[in-house]
């Protein structure tokens, strides 16, 4: 037989988008079309339809970026179109390649209720199955003239204060069809045969089979006449359709999904709206195909959509009870997970699923975190202890160096909790069902012999949209089709449940699942992070303050709707592209100032609670918020500090520079203003390595081969300059509470920083604090420290406990890791001796080891202190910043969580009467207390968190500082866990306690 196959592919790709395509709408009349430009910000929906419109027409220009403009469009079905399927097509100006980055518009009818959203996409609205002629039509659409920023260059379009006035789109369709139904079919059964006959080897006769039928389906149609033809042309097609798949087809439970970043290149004000378009559209497919199943995560964007369009909101919980809307995730928003701390991590759970419990009297169980970049270790025991079972994501796909081992496996965290895992092998989620992406996922899967399933997510993303009437018929088509995948749709939970019983042994991964892309998370946009780390600390203090006050003053109300509601707002802003940096710089200025705002409500709160906790007097009272004492001052308590000790010195070195003492340190300042010794006097050791200067600022290239904002690139360890020219050095404080010298630099295009290096009476570490004036762009800056240490791996704070990292690079794993993330400290040590660096709000880091010519290692720790990308905010972080850090010589790992915490938490001095006694106590300082404060369900019983911290094994004791009736071990949502009775306490109000490595425990205490 002679093989024609390159004839008739390319048959097809011709009669398809030249004749069959076009031939889905065979009539048309243009509607009537008038506008209105809403001035400044989205108005009303009753004010859009309420408006002054002016006539206008496809052609004319509209939108400015950022804008809104609303439309009317008005029509009469035609009289001879009666009984024929009837559509408007709305055609704003779309770009068909960029669904999510572009305009959009949301449908209304006159009454404002929602009809549908319009994207490249989904760009009709049905009038009717079967209209009638004569039938009036009018529709009015907001539409939202968001400007395209997806191509990686540098623009000012991503914030409405600098973007331009010139309007960016163009109205290009607004018509009245006849929509052929037979046609529209054909299309796409046409579609999945050429997916699918382009994945099938060329010595496969399936292949030839499919190929055979398409040119005798091509043959039965006549162009001149497809409307007409169609029905024909499916004939010939019908068998090749029938064909059942194989036995061991690989299966894919496919799940309608829209992945919505919460904020990314538009601003919150903007998701809002995407999320209402996406719903809408979603609701009304169901409404048309009953079996379509829709996942939906992130409870702030449900509460989005109560608050807003309430309406909408109704048709949800309707489709959500029917079980065809699913919410899922758990959490209030998708986010980032790498520097999240522990107890917001909590909240995430508590608040997310617990307006899925109340609004909709389901609990999720699966975890779904597609799009964030990279997985604390600690996750999975957060995961189980908010009453989840499963995880998903697909983001580890992208790493650029190692390929992951599994798709389906169990993923053990920090403290040994295993949670079933699964990576969709389709490795996106934003699936299409197409023939390439469902042939990837059955050829990609890698539990071959052992598994037989996958799931896949499938609808228009990133910028929502979500799936489409195409996306459903291809699933109906896959369902059970030789050559192709088995294709059902179905709920995340009926994969889960399906997945683990038949691969029950799925391997283990142990530890973080590391991203080996997007390290530049950790350090981009330091304002929103440092708001972050300052919101999460301050919430602890009010947290703290305010449960101890209502407890022990009468009359002071504990603060229940302010706490959640500055919550859920610091938990909104930890989005996977706001907190690690990755916005427009639209979002990174409202975080700013949404984080002063957050910053000023908590300062007011913790000082009511502890004026009213002080009582009447003169006595200066330090309150301390960390759970180790300080200066006499007993965690969570207030009391006058007692003396530090030997006073805090300063003297001149020769050679120049400046000695600081205080009895436990000396620390020599060179002339260049570098640190150039810390010598702990306790152990008789030196912790800055032999030759070397510690706090030294180093300034590296910085441009990434693609993801500006996202990505550090390895290259850029390959140049490097050293901060060394010092514009001024002086002594700014000499004791003898502290000594501070301060030092001056300037460098690259005008950026200067000033720091102050300060050494405190009674305090075993070096304080730094930088102030930088940053104008860089594209480029790096690091602060280190080389320390004299033999160390073959790191610790990192992590949420609930630390994680090790090999400081070696043996292998590609390793290697990959040359930028890491950790929370308020990373330790180093060899036996006997170790050091720490602390910080107040820096998360990127690296750790490198070096042999020396007289065989000592030196480590080097640095931190990642600004970078200056130009994509998608082409300013990030330019202006003023000042950052904290701190060396403490000496630091085995429980040093390092006991100073992190206290350099996170200072301490507060106020007038009052006398001594706060703490409203409860633990006896084991490797136990931490995390979070203190009133159950939610407002009956008045204080909650405590606690966690294991050095990752053994631990006792302890707790001790109430008011009567205790009770004691409960409860989950995250504060619900008894399975087998935990409620328990009595102990003489003098105590409960033992064991704790096993890095374990979390959270206590309900009944009180009396």
């Amino acid at each position: 037989m002679h093989d024609d196959r390159s004839i008739t592919e390319h048959r097809l790709r011709r009669v398809l988008e030249q004749r069959v395509r076009p031939a889905v709408r065979s009539r048309s009349v243009p509607l009537a079309v008038a506008r209105w430009d809403a001035p400044g910000e989205p108005v009303p929906v009753a004010e859009g339809l309420a408006a002054a419109y002016r006539p206008t027409g496809p052609g004319e220009a509209w939108g400015p970026a950022w804008g809104t403009t609303w439309f009317r469009f008005t029509g009469t079905v035609p009289g001879d179109w009666d009984g024929r399927t009837v559509e408007a097509v709305l055609d704003l100006g779309f770009d068909r390649m960029m669904p999510g980055f572009q305009c959009e518009g949301l449908v209304h009818r006159a009454d404002g209720t929602e009809v549908k959203g319009l994207n490249p996409y989904n760009d009709w609205v049905r009038v009717a199955d079967a209209a009638e002629g004569g039938e009036q039509v009018e529709w009015y659409v907001e539409a939202a003239a968001n400007p395209v920023l997806v191509d990686h260059a540098p623009t000012y379009e991503g914030d409405v204060r600098t973007s331009g006035d010139q309007p960016l789109y163009r109205l290009a369709r607004a018509d009245l069809t006849v929509f052929e139904t037979e046609v529209w079919e054909l299309v796409q059964d046409l579609e999945v045969l050429q997916g699918l006959m382009a994945q099938l080897d060329t010595a496969d006769a399936r292949r030839y089979g499919i190929l055979h039928a398409v040119g005798r389906a091509l043959d039965a149609l006549e162009l001149d006449d497809v409307p007409g033809t169609a029905a024909a042309a499916r004939a010939e097609l019908a068998g090749v359709l029938a064909a059942p798949a194989h036995a061991s087809a690989h299966r894919i439970s496919a799940v309608g999904h829209a992945h919505i970043d919460s904020a990314w290149l538009w601003p919150l004000r903007e998701t809002v709206r995407k999320v209402s378009r996406t719903a809408s559209n979603v609701v009304a497919l169901m409404d048309d195909h009953p079996g379509f199943v829709f996942a939906m995560s992130q409870a702030q964007q449900l509460a989005w959509v109560k608050e807003h369009r309430p309406e909408l909101f109704e048709r949800i919980k309707k489709k959500i009870a029917d079980g065809q809307f699913v919410p899922v995730g758990g959490m209030w928003v998708e986010s980032d997970t790498n520097m999240v701390g522990g107890e917001a991590m909590v909240r995430q759970f508590l608040y997310g699923k617990r307006f899925f419990m109340d609004e909709f009297g389901i609990e999720t169980r699966e975890v779904w975190l597609p799009d964030s970049f990279g997985y604390t270790a600690a996750l999975p025991q957060i995961v189980r202890l908010s009453g989840s079972r499963w995880f998903l994501t697909q983001k580890i796909s992208w790493s650029q160096t190692n390929r992951f081992p599994h798709h389906t496996f169990w993923w053990e965290g920090i403290d040994g909790t295993r949670i079933f895992t699964h990576f969709p092998p389709v490795d996106t989620y934003n699936g299409d069902l197409g023939g390439a992406q469902l042939a990837h996922a059955a050829r990609n899967y890698r539990e071959k012999g052992r598994g037989s399933r996958s799931l896949a997510p499938f609808g228009w993303g990133d910028g929502g949209g979500g799936p489409t009437r195409e996306h459903l018929a291809r699933a109906r088509r896959l369902r059970d089709l030789e050559g192709s995948p088995r294709v059902e749709i179905e709920r995340p939970e009926a994969f889960f449940e399906k997945a683990r019983a038949e691969y029950p042994d799925a391997p283990v991964w142990v530890g973080e699942l590391y991203l080996e892309l997007h390290r530049g998370t950790y350090t981009s946009q330091a304002g929103t992070k440092q708001g972050n780390r300052r919101g999460e600390s301050l919430l602890r203090e009010a947290e703290l303050w305010a449960a101890t006050a209502a407890v022990r003053v009468p009359g002071h109300a504990y603060p229940y709707e302010d706490l959640e509601r500055i919550w859920k707002t610091v938990l909104l802003h930890q989005f996977h592209d706001i907190l690690p940096g990755s916005s427009i710089a639209w979002v990174h200025r409202e975080a700013r100032e949404t984080h002063a705002r957050v910053r000023a409500e908590l300062e007011a709160l913790t000082a009511a609670a502890q004026t009213a906790l002080a009582g009447e007097g003169t006595t200066r009272l330090v309150f301390n918020c960390a759970p180790h004492p300080r200066r006499g001052v007993p965690a969570g308590g207030a009391a006058v500090p007692v003396p530090a000790g030997a006073p805090a010195t300063v003297t001149g070195r020769p050679g120049g520079g400046h000695v600081l003492r205080n009895g436990l340190l000396r620390v020599e300042v060179d002339a260049r203003g570098l640190v150039v010794s810390a010598y702990d006097l306790g152990a008789g050791r030196e912790a800055v390595a032999p030759g070397a200067a510690a706090n030294l600022l180093q300034l590296h290239p910085d441009h990434p081969n693609m993801w500006d904002a996202w990505d550090v690139d390895a290259f850029y360890r390959n140049r490097v300059t050293d901060l060394l020219d010092l514009d001024a050095m002086e002594v700014t404080e000499a004791g003898p509470d502290a000594v501070t010298v301060s030092v001056r630099r300037g460098f690259g295009a005008g950026s200067s920083v000033r720091q102050w290096i300060t050494l405190r009476a009674g305090a075993g570490s070096l304080e730094i604090t930088t102030e930088v004036d940053w104008q860089e762009t594209e480029k790096f800056l690091k602060a280190a420290f080389p320390l004299d240490v033999k160390a073959d791996r790191s610790a990192a704070e992590t949420q609930f406990g630390h994680v090790h990292r090999p400081t070696h690079t043996n292998t590609s794993w390793e290697a990959a890791k040359f930028e890491v993330c950790a929370h308020r400290w990373i330790q180093v040590e060899e036996p006997g001796w170790g050091a720490a660096v602390v910080n107040d709000s820096t998360y990127g880091h690296d750790v490198t080891r070096e042999v020396r010519p007289d065989g000592g290692q030196t480590t080097t720790v640095r931190l990642s202190l600004l970078r200056a990308p130009r994509y998608p905010d082409p300013e990030t972080d330019r202006g003023t910043h000042t950052l904290r850090y701190a060396l403490v010589p000496g630091a085995a790992v429980g040093d390092a969580v006991r100073e992190g915490h206290w350099f996170n938490l200072p301490e507060r001095t106020v007038p009052g009467a006398g001594p706060v006694v703490p409203l409860l106590s633990v006896d084991n300082p490797a136990v931490v207390v995390a979070a203190v404060k009133l159950a939610e369900d407002r009956g008045g019983d204080v909650v405590v968190r606690l966690y294991e911290s050095l990752g053994g094994r631990a006792t302890a004791t707790l001790t109430a500082g008011f009567d205790l009736a009770g004691v409960t071990e409860v989950d995250l949502l504060e619900r008894p866990l399975d087998g935990a009775a409620a328990g009595e306490p102990g003489a003098g109000g105590t409960v033992a306690l064991t704790l096993r490595p890095f374990q979390i425990l959270t206590l309900r205490l009944r009180r009396g």
